[in-house]
């Protein structure tokens, strides 16, 4: 089974575990970089960057607003809002949660090209659109990230494996 052919894999991320993974990428950050300030992609970029503003004491916080995801379907990449007053990007971190395919990344790199890219969690299409992450996942992982789920039963492994 080719990886592109393979089923889905689940990926829950608990608020704690986001908050590490996102204060790991602070580590990897702070010595990179004179930051002029953070651009935030909406949505999934706002809570690390939050995070990661917090770590390296930055106060100047942009949003990139990108409508690219509904739910668990990625659809065409639409800008809602840019950052006009970053010049080429020079300086700046660009922070989201996840790159997947890279079409996010790829907007941002076309209006911004020397900025930072920075992601939580990667997957091998988008890894090339990135300057730093933290955690690579399989192109077939779904992230449930802490912000879209909520607790619920789960089914054991073993019994998904003898399902069809």
């Amino acid at each position: 089974m080719t990886q592109n052919s393979a089923p889905p894999l689940d990926f829950p991320v608990s608020w704690e575990e986001f908050h590490r993974h996102s204060k790991a990428l602070a580590w990897r950050l702070v010595e990179k970089g004179n930051w002029k300030g953070i651009i935030a992609v909406t949505r999934g970029g706002l809570v690390p960057a939050g995070i990661i503003a917090r770590e390296l004491d930055i106060k100047l916080v942009e949003t990139f607003c990108i409508s690219s995801y509904d739910h668990q379907d990625q659809r065409e990449a639409k800008v809602l809002k840019s950052v006009d007053d970053a010049g080429d990007g020079s300086d700046w971190l660009v922070i989201d949660d996840l790159v997947d395919t890279g079409n996010t990344a790829k907007i941002i790199r076309e209006k911004l090209p020397k900025a930072h890219i920075a992601t939580v969690y990667a997957k091998p299409a988008g890894l090339p659109m990135v300057d730093t992450f933290i955690t690579e996942v399989s192109q077939n992982t779904w992230i449930h990230f802490p912000w879209d789920v909520e607790l619920r039963f789960s089914q054991p492994i073993a019994d998904l494996k003898n399902v069809g």
